[in-house]
């Protein structure tokens, strides 16, 4: 059996990354972080003309079908190039719920709308992952009360897909009465978090509940891991660069057995991840058994590893890496980031002993 990616799937990763390498500069990605995570539209522009938008939207409705493996080959290729668009609530998590939970009327107005890129979802589950005081959603009949923190992609979202407390699937529009859009920020100034603030606002069901909740939440977790590889490999590759130019007693400090140690084990640490992201994202669709289990083990394990080498990257460069000319702090930030959208490892880990039955 044949345990690696088709040729499709190397084209679709390759497509995206060498665009990405060209639109998607440091220079791109330094101009979107001062403006606090307002995405690069020429970036995203160029990536609606690629059909990334369209991904996980069905035949049916103008997109391409494609399962969690490509969305996860994708996402790894964004990391790497931290790239300063929505993705993981836009192109992915947010047409995955509305093509599961949506009516036949929700989805024939919003699907064909996604696959162009002519609106964006912003994706509200972080209460289900770290309720903060005073945060969730509540429901009465259709209308929605409260806040909910940490929205992905909620910056520039056209309608939102909300959870409320009880597990349950909501999707409003982000100009309805009621809906207050507040930018936070964090550490990461390439993508955007916000918090969303509801007043009686109007709403239309997604059916499935808990069980398309918990996917989407999966789905994240998986997205969230990729996203940590490519950062990871793309400090270890600056890492390496640079050992080979910078000298010290005029020698590259890449000769230094120290340093080559460092090198050799961040890549040791990160590349066995690879083969466990395909895995939990080609669990997503196939395996549904696996999926829940996979999704936490690829989030909790690449919190750790991505954290592990964003350090080490960062003591390779010595003084340097801690400077905005590197933009290393970029990767750096972004993978913190990752680290605890939808469930910090320590969480994840305790989530998987209860569905194991090794904790209470």
């Amino acid at each position: 059996m044949e345990f690696a990616l088709s040729e499709e799937q190397k084209m679709l990763q390759d497509s995206v990354g060498r665009y990405l390498e060209t639109a998607c500069s440091l220079d791109v990605v330094r101009g979107v972080a001062e403006k606090s995570g307002l995405q690069a539209d020429d970036v995203w522009s160029g990536l609606i003309d690629l059909g990334v938008p369209s991904m996980m939207v069905p035949e049916a409705y103008g997109g391409m079908a494609f399962g969690m493996l490509e969305a996860a080959l994708v996402s790894e290729v964004m990391g790497r190039h931290v790239a300063a668009v929505p993705f993981i609530g836009a192109c992915v998590l947010g047409p995955l719920a509305i093509a599961r939970g949506g009516s036949d009327a929700l989805k024939e107005a919003w699907l064909p709308k996604i696959a162009t890129g002519a609106i964006r979802v912003g994706v509200a589950l972080s209460e289900h992952t770290g309720a903060r005081e005073d945060a969730g959603i509540t429901a009465e009949g259709d209308r929605l009360s409260g806040r909910s923190l940490f929205v992905i992609d909620g910056g520039m979202a056209d309608i939102f897909v909300v959870a409320d407390t009880q597990g349950g699937l909501h999707l409003i529009e982000a100009g309805a009465e009621g809906v207050e859009t507040i930018a936070l920020t964090s550490i990461d100034r390439t993508r955007s978090l916000s918090e969303i603030r509801l007043t009686k606002v109007v709403s239309q069901p997604l059916d499935g509940g808990e069980d398309v909740l918990a996917s989407l939440i999966d789905a994240g977790r998986v997205l969230y891991a990729a996203d940590t590889l490519g950062a990871g490999w793309a400090m270890i590759d600056k890492a390496v660069a640079y050992a080979k130019e910078r000298k010290q007693f005029n020698r590259v400090i890449g000769s230094f057995q120290s340093v080559k140690h460092m090198c050799a084990e961040m890549a040791a640490e990160l590349e066995p991840c690879r083969s466990l992201i395909w895995y939990a994202a080609y669990a997503q669709d196939a395996l549904p058994d696996d999926a829940r289990l996979t999704a936490g083990h690829a989030k909790s394990h690449l919190s750790e590893v991505g954290r592990f080498v964003a350090r080490t990257s960062t003591e390779v460069h010595g003084g340097m890496g801690f400077t905005d000319l590197l933009g290393l702090h970029y990767w750096f930030k972004r993978i913190g980031v990752n680290r605890q959208i939808l469930g910090g490892p320590e969480r994840v880990r305790e989530e998987l002993a209860k569905l194991q039955g090794w904790a209470a």
